[in-house]
């Protein structure tokens, strides 16, 4: 298993920049009749999370995850941290170079070292 980071381009500043979960959403409910305090605590999946960069960054963020999805699949690591999991070297090597020839510069992707 190999572990890579997407690097999308700020909108505003042209730096790179990847997408992190800061807080978990929390989900409740409105009912008709009645006072509902139930609430969920949930952390955004890898695919919600980059869909949530538009307009934030310089490529539509839903394409990229398109793209990814055919080498890969994007999780978001201890509720935080937004990562492409891929299963060798070649789909590495393939999503690098789809993603340059799709999106020149705008977008990347950086290989994660493992901790020991």
């Amino acid at each position: 298993m190999i572990r890579a980071k997407l690097w999308f381009r700020c909108a505003a500043m042209h730096d790179p920049v990847t997408p992190m979960v800061a807080q978990p959403a929390l989900v409740g409910w409105e009912a008709k009749k009645r006072r509902v305090d139930l609430t969920i605590e949930r952390s955004f999946s890898g695919e919600e999370l980059v869909k949530r960069m538009k307009g934030w960054v310089t490529t539509d963020p839903v394409k990229v995850a398109d793209v990814v999805k055919k080498y890969g699949k994007l999780k978001v690591l201890d509720d935080r941290e937004l990562v492409i999991e891929l299963e060798k070297q070649g789909d590495f090597d393939k999503l690098q170079d789809d993603l340059a020839a799709e999106f020149g510069g705008e977008v990347d992707i950086e290989m994660v070292k493992k901790n020991k």
